[in-house]
């Protein structure tokens, strides 16, 4: 596939199935042997991982936004730099919700074969968004 046509699909990934929370759009532009890669969390194995994944994180955001701000393709790889927001109100992994909204930036490398997206990994500022939520002090503001 062309690199325009990869960097539509990893597109709509983020504008349906995240923005717009579409789960079904999962089944149509994921391979079944899918693997996600994220550090700090377990690997995400196939479709149905990913959907609950995402729910999981659409309940602790429900306003979640992921704006695209840089795309490159090169061969079966697309890489995408994102900022992403939302307002905590529901529970995340543990953390009850604390009503307050957080920003981060991040990348994700999506590899896609046949149509489909079979791989991604992804990096972002879990950091910063602990810290934004009062989790963790900021540096400076220790005890």
């Amino acid at each position: 596939m062309s690199a325009e046509k990869n960097k539509a699909i990893v597109r709509r990934y983020t504008e349906e199935v995240w923005n717009q929370g579409n789960l079904d759009v999962v089944d149509e532009i994921f391979a079944a042997d899918f693997v996600g890669h994220q550090p700090g969390s377990p690997d995400i194995h196939g479709p149905e991982s990913l959907k609950q994944f995402v729910a999981m994180r659409r309940t602790a955001w429900p306003d979640l936004k992921f704006t695209v701000e840089d795309q490159i393709a090169e061969g079966d790889k697309v890489a995408t730099r994102w900022t992403w927001s939302g307002t905590h109100e529901g529970d995340l992994m543990g953390i009850p919700p604390t009503g307050l909204q957080a920003t981060a930036t991040g990348i994700g490398i999506h590899r896609i074969a046949g149509g489909k997206i079979v791989e991604w990994r992804v990096n972002w500022d879990t950091l910063g968004i602990l810290q934004q939520l009062g989790v963790i002090p900021r540096l400076g503001q220790g005890e």
